[in-house]
Order: structure tokens, then sequence, then C-alpha cells
């Protein structure tokens, strides 16, 4: 009987799900124990394994959360915002390590978690890698260090089937720019030119999104200043690094208390 960790994915079928699952599967520290897909899936009901072309795995897509947590200690959720907010309820109920790596989610339903993580452990971020999360820090840094006579732009690309926009790591580093500065990044935030805009606002982060072919993740954090230009580049070029940071992070949550988290906990930042 192994004592490693059984982690449940959900959005199994996605392209994240599937990677999420090579990536557990691949590695000696914890198993698959189960999948949960949306109801009315095809693969509702068929072996993991044989869903994705290959050999069966004992392990069953299901479109009952609860089946698949009850004998799990953690579940890794790329999903979308409300199945995120089920989720947690039912990761609540188990007491499971809840990874959250979904984006796109509002303050309000940021903040609906809150419930779920007094009895469960949480993590959550835009960003699972741990060059993104390097990077987080250091734009904090220099944030800290540069005045408002540096205008700050975080620019990002991803894939033409990404549905948020700006993405979850981009509003991540927004949020560190912002808490470099001092300010509230809601307060700041220019998230949207088009037309007479008029001259930028002094001490605005702004955000651009670029959508193309199968981009799997590039941000930049630009300081622009008179004279000189300071720029931090993280570039993805394979979602495993995603998969690997968020089985970290299930690991990482195994006996902590419950509570929310996010990869700076993870990483020791």
């Amino acid at each position: 009987m192994t004592t490693q960790p059984g982690i449940v994915v959900t959005g199994a079928s996605g392209r994240m799900g599937q990677m999420l699952v090579q990536t557990i599967r691949g590695s000696d520290k914890a198993t698959v124990s189960g999948a949960v897909e949306r109801e009315g899936h095809p693969w509702i009901g068929q072996d993991l394994g044989e869903a994705m072309g290959g050999a069966p795995i004992g392990v069953r897509v299901t479109d009952d959360p609860l089946e698949a947590f009850a004998t799990a200690q953690a579940v890794v959720d790329f999903t979308a915002p409300q199945a995120t907010l089920d989720f947690a309820r039912f990761a609540a109920q188990a007491r499971l390590v809840h990874v959250i790596g979904t984006t796109g989610m509002s303050e309000d339903q940021i903040a609906a978690l809150e419930p779920a993580s007094r009895h469960a452990v949480i993590v959550r971020a835009g960003n699972m890698s741990l060059g993104v999360n390097l990077l987080t820090k250091l734009t904090r840094m220099v944030s800290a260090a540069l005045g408002e006579e540096f205008d700050i732009e975080v620019i990002e690309a991803h894939h033409n089937q990404k549905v948020d926009a700006p993405s979850g790591t981009a509003l991540m580093l927004g949020e560190a720019a912002a808490e470099g500065r001092g300010v509230d990044l809601s307060e700041v935030a220019d998230r949207g030119r088009d037309g007479i805009t008029g001259a930028r606002k002094p001490g605005d982060i702004g955000f651009t999104a670029i959508r193309g072919g199968d981009i799997v993740g590039e941000h930049d954090v630009l300081f622009a200043g008179a004279g000189e230009r300071i720029v931090l580049r993280h570039v993805a070029t394979d979602r495993a690094l995603f998969a690997r940071g968020a089985l970290r992070a299930a690991l990482w949550g195994q006996g902590k208390t419950p509570g929310q988290y996010d990869m700076m906990d993870v990483l020791g930042l």
C-alpha cells in the first residue's frame, strides 16, 4: 500500500489537465487518485489512461467531486472560476490541499475562498513556475526602488485559446509593482487604451495582452524612464513547468495549517 499522497486532477481532459496527470504519474512522490470532468463530458466513466489514449491506470473519470476527493490528499485545479469555488467547498469538506491555478477570478470570487480556507490548505497562484515567482519578487523590488518618473507596463502574450485577459500572471506582476510603490493596483491599473486617450497618467500601471498561435506564456515588466528602460522578462516554452510547480505545491501543503498560501510560501520566498 502506497504512502504517497493521492492527487485528484480536475478538468482532466484539458491541455493543462492532461499535463498534470502526466507530471504526477511521472513523479515518485505522488499518485493520481482521481480525475474529475464536467457533467456530460464523454470521458465520464472511462479509465483515465485509456481516455488519454494510453493503457488503463485504474482511475475512473467522474463528474462527482465528492467521490473523487474521498480518498485523496490533494486536488490540483486549473479550471474556471465558478468551478473552482465549487471544488473549494468539496475540498474543505474532505480536508484536502487545494492547489488553484485557475485564472480570471474576480476579487469577489477570491474573497469567497475564505470560508473554505478555514478548513483546508489552499495554495492559489496566478502562475506556478519558479521563474515567474522570482520575477514577481524582482518586480516588487525594482518598483520600490524607482519613483513615479518610471512608467510601468506589464506586457503578456498567450495562445489564441486563452479566455481571460490580462492573464493571472500579469495581474500578479501588476500587484507586485503596486505593492512596491505602496499603492492599490485597482486605483492605478490602466487595462485598456483605444482612441484619443490623452497623455499617460503618472503612476499608472499599464497592461497589454497579446493573443496568438500556441504561445505558452511570455511576460515582460517594463520600467520606462527618461533616457533608459529596465525590462524584466520570463518566457515559458513548456506547460510542464506549471504542472511541476503545482505538484510541488500539493506536496508542500501536506500537514500545513489550514489557510490561504501562494507560491512564494511554497518556494520560501
